[in-house]
């Protein structure tokens, strides 16, 4: 079974197969002996220490459906359960399969959950692991859009969507300053984060051409660096790996290619692009929104811009990563397109090539972190998307600013300009209302959302 290379519980055939493929390699004696000897203790250490598949599936059910509060929160409750409460994860590959994740497009929470699984209990444990981070979540959205595609049109329901709205704008502020305290190190990175705020805000640059420089640019910084001998825990044949991407590749592209060849074109067009950005997500879901919210409102015309930030309002009140956010536009989409069953269809396609990806990039590069980990051009290349990120975020920040401060947002030489005689005061109060409950008095990006909805509410049935 070749779903997952390199399963931890299933080793190559024997130490004999380990040590040709690492004299392949050109490794000196002692490296192979240390390689050899780590091998063992990895194969004994599963024998004994292997979760059952019920603990496995208990305690990832706890994750998924307490993950709420973005990445930070959803692996501080897997670091609770999975190094302190279980002890199944140590602190130190905890934290290396981390790095990892954040090396791949897609939500980090969500792949350090499946190679967590992947290495408690192989492939099994990863897709345990993965489907139950997401799924809770997945069945939460889709209540709540399809709520919202048959009462978001009542009047008290739009008047709390004005508090949703603007405790969005101050979500995403939020998301930007604790990005950019991390990711903006030293000049140059201050630099590559203004260029990418003007390149997308001015230029309207496409999103995946950002993110290609920015790690260009990552990777020619770091070049000369050493990269020192890794001694994987296991050696994992090219064909073992090369047959599992092509099995999760398939899998990725079946429904795409089943809607293409029965000529449903808006399913067609609409799982293209959450494939493409499958590929694109890196540093996080704020940075690849402003993509997101251009493409599906201005290029495509999907939904309109309030139904975008009412979006991401929704999401943030939900278990489970916030590119869910791709199901509830999906949906909408769909609604708008063809009505309820066209609808569930598109949220389906969207799950689907949103995360299928993500254990595509789980199962074949799990066996090779450590190697990967050890290149410093990959981490260069990692600190100049994160830096971009920075400047891609700061033009969503604006971008959602705009629409929820001004009734009217025109397109202008150099970017969307305001309509000055269009300022709604409400909008303006409400928007720092909700950033000084988030900003100020710190409380919970949940009770925010539901405060400021429960507000504008109210205002609207009093006034």
């Amino acid at each position: 079974m070749v779903w997952g290379a390199g399963d931890p519980r299933v080793k190559p055939e024997d130490d004999e197969h380990s040590r040709r493929a690492l004299e392949r390699r050109g490794a000196s004696r002692t490296f192979m002996q240390m390689s050899l000897a780590a091998m063992h203790r990895v194969r004994q250490r599963h024998r004994m220490d292997a979760p059952a598949l019920s603990d496995l599936f208990r305690s990832f059910a706890r994750i998924g459906l307490l993950s709420f509060g973005g990445p930070a929160a959803q692996i501080s409750v897997m670091h609770d359960e999975l190094v302190t409460r279980r002890g199944w994860m140590p602190e130190s590959q905890f934290l290396g399969a981390l790095s990892f994740c954040m090396l791949l497009p897609g939500p980090e929470a969500m792949q350090l959950a499946t190679y967590a699984g992947w290495r408690a209990r192989g492939v099994a444990g990863g897709l345990i692991a993965g489907l139950l981070f997401v799924l809770p979540g997945a069945v939460v959205i889709l209540g709540l859009g399809y709520g919202y595609a048959v009462w978001g049109g009542v009047p008290l329901v739009q008047a709390a969507f004005l508090g949703v709205k603007a405790a969005v704008v101050a979500i995403v502020v939020q998301a930007l300053l604790r990005l950019a305290g991390r990711a903006l190190a030293t000049r140059a990175h201050w630099l590559v984060a203004g260029l990418a705020f003007v390149a997308m805000f001015a230029f309207s640059v496409p999103f995946p051409a950002i993110i290609a420089a920015a790690a260009l640019w990552g990777w020619w910084q770091s070049r000369g660096a050493a990269v020192p001998p890794v001694a994987q825990a296991w050696v994992v044949r090219p064909a073992a790996t090369l047959a599992t991407a092509a099995i999760w590749a398939a899998l990725w592209a079946a429904p795409v290619v089943a809607a293409w060849a029965m000529g449903a074109a808006f399913l067609t067009d609409l799982a293209l692009f959450f494939s493409k950005l499958a590929v694109v997500t890196f540093g996080g879901a704020y940075a690849v929104l402003a993509y997101m919210a251009d493409t599906v409102v201005s290029m495509k015309g999907w939904i309109t811009t309030a139904e975008m930030i009412d979006a991401l309002g929704l999401a943030e009140t939900t278990p489970g990563p916030l590119i869910l956010v791709t199901e509830f536009v999906a949906l909408l989409a769909g609604w708008h397109a063809g009505g309820a069953g066209l609808a569930l269809m598109a949220a389906a396609m969207a799950l689907w090539v949103t995360f299928v990806p993500c254990f595509l990039w789980i199962f074949t590069g799990a066996p090779y972190v450590e190697a990967i980990l050890a290149r410093p051009r990959l981490k260069g290349a990692l600190a100049g998307i994160s830096a971009a990120v920075v400047g891609v975020i700061l033009n969503l920040s604006l971008w959602f600013a705009l629409h929820v401060v001004f009734g009217e947002v025109r397109a202008g030489t150099l970017g969307p300009v305001p309509v000055w005689s269009t300022l709604s005061w409400a909008g303006l109060g409400m928007t720092a209302l909700a950033a000084g409950l988030l900003l100020g008095l710190r409380l919970s990006m949940v009770r925010v959302l539901m405060l400021m909805a429960a507000l504008a509410g109210l205002v609207h049935v009093l006034i």
